[in-house]
């Protein structure tokens, strides 16, 4: 009994070794949201859905502002604005901030709800890693890794970035690059299937949320005494604005009301469609994101110069 029990545990110091060692190699292409638990605590951070996770670049922000910022937004489905989103915040950003600058981008989407969910349980986000995540600034994250992680661990090895970056490539600052075929066709046929298809569903199942707009401004209440606020709408291509004003014809409005409520600049881009390339009609071309964020930047600037 003795040796087979030293054999087990053998095998199983072994076995953990090698999970120890494979999960040592993840990078920002073993999934799109790992880096976000595997980096230090920002100051100065940026949140939203996967619009905002393309749009707004980090290292942008730094060469315009001097400052190191992370962009915190994952999805529609895993970060829309609510209590788990502020929980994670929380537990994301550095305890010490006071003089922050927080992004906090907005659009219709993650702010609604579907007309059928009634409970707090039900919220799509209770399935997201920001659940059931405590530590974000570990690297490796085990943690991560053995909650939200269900690929095969040799996937981490073998798919590494050492070995080429992957179409979606999540950066240390929280940016996620994607690469995709950009010829007219093929961001037509994206196109097709985002909005009419996916975002068309959406129209006929959600609605704005009142739980929603509540937990945004819990989350403005919560950082203001930590830093400057902004508020910022990402457009969509001309097609979706469309669709997004039809679904919720007095959105910019109700953000102009938030922000003035707690005496904080709001930069609505919606009226501005046509001015970036977008992959899908959702997601803006990254060359697009730096021109956006360059201009995100020069207000956040302009305001500080009129505040002063």
């Amino acid at each position: 009994m003795k040796k087979f029990l030293l054999k087990l545990s053998f095998y199983l110091a072994a076995g953990m070794l090698v999970f120890a060692v494979l999960g040592s190699f993840a990078d920002g292409n073993t999934d799109d949201n790992y880096m976000h638990f595997a980096v230090e605590k920002p100051h100065n951070i940026i949140l939203g859905d996967s619009r905002g996770s393309q749009a707004v670049l980090p290292s942008i922000l730094k060469d315009k502002l001097h400052q190191n910022f992370d962009n915190f937004s994952l999805n529609v489905v895993q970060s829309p604005y609510g209590p788990i989103y502020l929980e994670a915040l929380k537990r994301k950003i550095n305890p010490d901030t006071k003089n922050g600058v927080f992004i906090l981008t907005v659009d219709p989407w993650n702010l609604s709800l579907d007309k059928n969910v009634k409970s707090p349980k039900d919220f799509p986000e209770e399935h997201s890693p920001l659940k059931n995540m405590y530590t974000y600034d570990f690297s490796p994250n085990y943690e991560y890794l053995l909650r939200n992680y269900g690929r095969s661990w040799f996937k981490i090895f073998t798919e590494r970035e050492a070995k080429g970056r992957s179409n979606t490539y999540l950066h240390k600052d929280g940016w996620l690059e994607v690469n995709v075929n950009m010829q007219k066709d093929s961001v037509a046929k994206r196109e097709t299937e985002k909005i009419d298809v996916f975002y068309a569903n959406l129209v006929k199942t959600q609605s704005l949320s009142k739980k929603r707009l509540n937990s945004l401004e819990d989350i403005i209440q919560y950082l203001q005494p930590r830093g400057t606020v902004y508020l910022v709408r990402i457009p969509g291509s001309e097609r979706l604005m469309k669709l997004e004003n039809s679904y919720t014809p007095d959105f910019s409005e109700k953000m102009k009301a938030i922000s003035k409520k707690y005496g904080i600049k709001f930069f609505d881009f919606s009226s501005k469609a046509k001015d970036y390339i977008y992959t899908d009609g959702n997601h803006m071309y990254k060359e697009s994101g730096k021109v956006f964020t360059a201009q995100v930047a020069d207000s956040i600037l302009l305001h500080t110069k009129i505040s002063k």
